[in-house]
């Protein structure tokens, strides 16, 4: 992976959460919050799950922040805010890569505490895969809630980066 194919899945897996933040926004909040049985169980929960993970990686590849515990993370306040400003330090922080940090190992703990290592272009594919995984379980909840889900696909993204920057 190229350091410009980072900043593009990067500034992608921004792009499909804020889309799909939008559509959940239109909800009452008894429909983010409703059980489903789906994932982490509800389409705010699972949104949380995202955004908690997203923040577990910044904090092992760019730098050390607080982690606040996973509840805090699903509040739709964190959703909205937190989250969207987490985004645009992920792309900021993109944007400084080189093709040579793409294969620089980044050492780190897992959640259960075992010693892990990985080249950043690894993680950053996971990154974007495991945000792509969860928002494709969300969208499933909101049809089961009785709502269209807009549409987040990877070429999507990009017909619009086109169109909008001929």
């Amino acid at each position: 992976m190229t350091s410009q194919e980072a900043r593009t899945h990067i500034r992608y897996t921004g792009w499909a959460s804020r889309r799909l933040l939008d559509a959940v926004a239109e909800l009452s909040e008894e429909q983010r919050q409703k059980g489903l049985q789906v994932s982490h169980d509800s389409i705010q929960g699972t949104l949380g799950h995202i955004h908690f993970a997203d923040r577990i990686w910044y904090s092992r590849t760019v730098e050390r922040i607080t982690l606040p515990p996973m509840a805090e993370m699903c509040t739709w306040d964190a959703l909205t805010g937190d989250w969207q400003t987490l985004q645009k330090q992920w792309e900021a922080w993109a944007d400084s890569l080189t093709d040579a940090d793409m294969e620089r190992a980044v050492a780190y703990k897992s959640m259960d505490g075992t010693p892990a290592s990985l080249p950043l272009s690894q993680i950053l594919m996971h990154i974007v895969n495991h945000g792509t995984l969860h928002r494709g379980q969300v969208m499933a909840m909101l049809r089961q809630v009785g709502v269209k889900p807009p549409g987040t696909d990877f070429i999507s993204y990009l017909r619009e980066l086109k169109a909008t920057n001929p």
